[in-house]
C-alpha cells in the first residue's frame, strides 16, 4: 500500500512539475537588446512563446522603457490606459496567460519612427490541458508535427517514468 502511494506522488509530482521547468527565458533583440531601429517582428518569428516562459527586456534605464499596450494601442503606438511603464533596464516579464500580447517603448517617437515595437502570441503551457488559441489569419506558425512531437515527447517521458517506478514499486 504504502508503495501505492509513493507511485501516485511521483507521478503527481513529475506532471506539475516538468512543464514549469520547461519555461524559456528570452532577451528581446537578443544580444541588440531593446533598442532603436531594430526588426522585433523579425526577431519574434519562428519562436514559440508559452504560459511561464519570460520575456527580458535589456536596455539603458532612462534611454527607453517598456508598456505592455492593447492592439490598439500598438497599432497607433500609444500608452493611453496610464499603465505605469517599466524603467529598470533589466525588465522581466512571465507571460501567465495564453493570447496576444503588445509591447512599446513609449517615449516619443520611439515606437512610431524607430521601431520599439514588439508583438506575441502566447500559446498555452506545455502540458496544459487548456487548447492553445488557433494561429492568427496570413501568419506563420510551426508545423503541427512540430508540436505534436514535443506534446508527445513530453508525454511519452512522464508514462514511461510512471511505468517504469510502477515497475520497481510492485
Amino acid at each position: 500500500m504504502a508503495s501505492s502511494n509513493i507511485f501516485f506522488i511521483i507521478a503527481i509530482v513529475t506532471v506539475f512539475a516538468i512543464p514549469s521547468s520547461l519555461a524559456t527565458e528570452f532577451v528581446v533583440g537578443d544580444e541588440k537588446g531593446w533598442s532603436l531601429d531594430f526588426d522585433y517582428q523579425a526577431w519574434a518569428a519562428g519562436k514559440e512563446f508559452r504560459v511561464g516562459d519570460k520575456l527580458v527586456f535589456r536596455y539603458t534605464p532612462g534611454v527607453h522603457n517598456v508598456v505592455r499596450v492593447s492592439g490598439v494601442e500598438f497599432q497607433r503606438c500609444e500608452a493611453v490606459n496610464n499603465t505605469d511603464p517599466l524603467t529598470t533596464g533589466n525588465d522581466v516579464i512571465t507571460l501567465l496567460t495564453p493570447g496576444r500580447k503588445w509591447y512599446i517603448c513609449s517615449l516619443p517617437r520611439h515606437c512610431a519612427a524607430r521601431n520599439m515595437k514588439l508583438h506575441i502570441t502566447v500559446l498555452s503551457e506545455v502540458g496544459s490541458l487548456f487548447a492553445a488559441p488557433g494561429p492568427i489569419p496570413g501568419s506563420q506558425t510551426p508545423s503541427s508535427s512540430t508540436r505534436g512531437s514535443a506534446w508527445f515527447s513530453f508525454y511519452g517521458w512522464i508514462a514511461f517514468m510512471v511505468s517504469f517506478v510502477g515497475v520497481l514499486l510492485f
